[in-house]
């Protein structure tokens, strides 16, 4: 690419953003799943305009969601399955939370997080007790967490059926536990949220058959008293809000938390130690920067320290493909 197409696209990724989540809130994905391929026929089905249909669909035609050919309009077989609400691999309903309104009011000024190294949204953003924002990114979420929660039980070997005792940390939608829950008959979890965000936890955990092995305890992670002699601790999505020590502060409960030889289990956006790649995670320190007061996307050398501190006794990194997640365990002795 050109460097003025390059600059100019990033101008205007914004526009890209509103187009999906425009056709998300439409069910257009859908729509052309069911086999609804011309403008007109999707107007129809969208309850739409269909110079507005044939205008959004040139757009993701033009930048690779979709593919047109004759005037009809497919999905990209790439993308297309986890945009279609019908596939079990859709996870469209994250850019409700991930283009939000309260999401993207943190991006309104960055040069002002960069003067001040942190967000500029009053009440501290993102980590502000109980914020509304949170029960959306429970329900918005879960399927994409859904599918980071199944790679993280294959990496535990939760179908082995040895007995855990979970305490799942700012649980949100709950599905790292549950997900544990329902592959593990003979595991419980602790689900720890404020007390709004548990109840979609619970909704959830009675979907997935499991209520009667799921316990909530509502609160604030840095207060509230975890209990004693879990297997395993999970730290899901939840370290990077904040700085080292207030880190290291969670961890050290963590710690006193686990049985001997329990685990803490991490899953992160976690880059390269060169804190550029891969893209996916190194860019998210700037939503952190953005949203957070001092939060960041650390690379697993500063994990390693933070667990260190905390007294636990070595550190691995683990892959969780295809995913750009990826999880550290962490041993305590």
């Amino acid at each position: 690419m050109d460097p003025v197409s390059r600059v100019f696209q990033g101008f205007t990724a914004y526009q890209r953003s509103a187009a999906l989540k425009g056709a998300i809130e439409l069910d257009l994905f859908s729509a052309i799943a069911e086999g609804n391929a011309t403008a007109e026929a999707l107007a129809t089905r969208c309850q739409a305009s269909t110079r507005g249909v044939r205008i959004l669909c040139d757009y993701l035609a033009a930048v690779g969601f979709l593919h047109k050919t004759d005037g009809r309009y497919t999905l990209d077989p790439e993308s297309g399955p986890l945009l279609d609400r019908h596939s079990p691999l859709y996870v469209g309903s994250a850019i409700r939370f991930l283009a939000s309104p309260v999401v993207m009011q943190s991006f309104a000024d960055v040069a002002g997080a960069v003067r001040k190294g942190g967000t500029v949204v009053d009440a501290g953003g993102a980590t502000a007790p109980e914020h509304p924002m949170w029960v959306d990114f429970a329900r918005a979420m879960a399927p994409l967490a859904g599918l980071a929660a199944q790679l993280l039980a294959n990496l535990l070997d939760a179908d082995a059926g040895r007995p855990w005792h979970v305490l799942d940390i700012a649980a949100g939608h709950g599905l790292f536990g549950i997900t544990l829950a329902a592959r593990n008959p003979r595991a419980s979890v602790v689900a720890l949220d404020w007390a709004n965000v548990l109840t979609v936890a619970e909704e959830n955990a009675r979907a997935a058959g499991v209520a009667d092995r799921f316990r909530t305890v509502p609160g604030s992670a840095f207060t509230v008293d975890y209990g004693r002699d879990y297997d395993l601790v999970l730290l899901t999505n939840f370290l990077h809000h904040f700085d080292e020590e207030a880190c290291v502060a969670v961890l050290r409960k963590v710690h006193a938390a686990l049985r001997p030889g329990g685990r803490a289990v991490t899953v992160e956006m976690i880059p390269d130690e060169n804190r550029v790649t891969p893209p996916e995670a190194a860019t998210f320190a700037l939503v952190m920067l953005a949203g957070t007061p001092g939060g960041d996307a650390y690379p697993f050398s500063e994990f390693e320290r933070m667990f260190h501190r905390a007294g636990f006794a070595r550190s691995e990194l683990h892959p969780l493909p295809p995913g750009f997640l990826r999880a550290v365990i962490s041993y305590r002795d």
